[in-house]
């Protein structure tokens, strides 16, 4: 776990990045942002989860970090004992979880409930949907009270580092860590990742407006169940994420054999390959924000 801290005094604002070790996005952005040391209002903590997987390219060395919450100092599992080192470190305060994912391009954000902190966060960051667990947060790091996590982009893609970025700066605009507009100067630290103008997952207009007043509207869906997945060689999704399914409509496919919706519902977090057991999520639309 690498740690870096901006400003004065002890932060209760955190940054989280690489929970998983395959996804490497939180980590660039973080330390594409740090690099550019800019100046802060208030003290931030900036966490590089799990090095050792990210290291390694895999999710994670013994357990899925994020099932593995509150932890276990004295576990044997290198992620039990990390997830109980991460909590530690992140407790008090308002944190922003980074993640990548194999099923939806465009970035998306996920909060156990919708609260007060996270309707206070939600509407200034670059995202057009938010997801609430419900029941399915057991384990992870979202479980911590004021918790956010976001979906950044597609893994391993540098369109995923760059959205991570720019959802970090709105994350401490919104918190009161930078000062509106959260934008990069015109000859700052890239990062290797190109200009700011070209690697922005919003315009140029809405990025200079990212956590001030101007909110966006989002879409807020909720998680009902897990979508099984046989074990087969070959997957396919029909369905795409956040588009209705009706009932009676194909959404996906193992080894050929086709599985039909047995009532309406919304997939989130689909994909074929994602992960070992399900499918994803059937949700449901709940409202929108503000």
């Amino acid at each position: 776990m690498r740690i870096y801290e901006l400003g004065d005094g002890t932060p209760d604002v955190s940054v989280i990045g690489s929970i998983h070790g395959d996804e490497p996005c939180g980590a660039r952005a973080i330390e594409r942002l740090v690099a550019e040391d800019p100046d802060v209002e208030r003290p931030v903590k900036f966490i590089i989860a799990n090095e050792e997987a990210l290291d390694a390219d895999v999710r994670y060395l013994d357990d899925d970090l994020n099932r593995a919450f509150p932890g276990d100092p004295n576990a044997d599992s290198h992620e039990r004992r990390l997830a109980h080192d991460l909590g530690r470190e992140v407790r008090g305060t308002t944190a922003f979880s980074i993640h990548s994912t194999q099923s939806y391009a465009d970035p998306f954000a996920i909060v156990d409930t919708v609260d007060a902190i996270s309707r206070s966060i939600l509407p200034h960051l670059p995202v057009d949907v938010v997801v609430e667990t419900n029941n399915f947060a057991e384990g992870r790091l979202i479980e911590h009270a004021h918790t956010v996590e976001v979906e950044a982009g597609l893994q391993k893609s540098d369109e995923a580092a760059k959205n991570a970025y720019w959802l970090i700066r709105a994350f401490l605009t919104a918190t009161n860590v930078l000062p509106a507009p959260a934008v990069a100067s015109d000859g700052g630290n890239d990062g290797g990742d190109g200009d700011e103008a070209s690697d922005s997952p919003v315009s140029r207009d809405d990025r200079l407006r990212l956590g001030a007043p101007e909110e966006n509207s989002l879409e807020v869906y909720r998680l009902l169940e897990m979508i099984p997945k046989p074990a087969a060689k070959e997957y396919e999704v029909l369905a795409t994420n956040f588009e209705p399914v009706e009932g009676g409509q194909p959404f996906a496919r193992a080894d050929g054999e086709t599985f039909v919706a047995d009532r309406d519902f919304y997939p989130i977090l689909l994909s074929a390959y994602g992960y070992a057991d399900i499918f994803g999520y059937a949700g449901e639309k709940v409202g929108t924000l503000p």
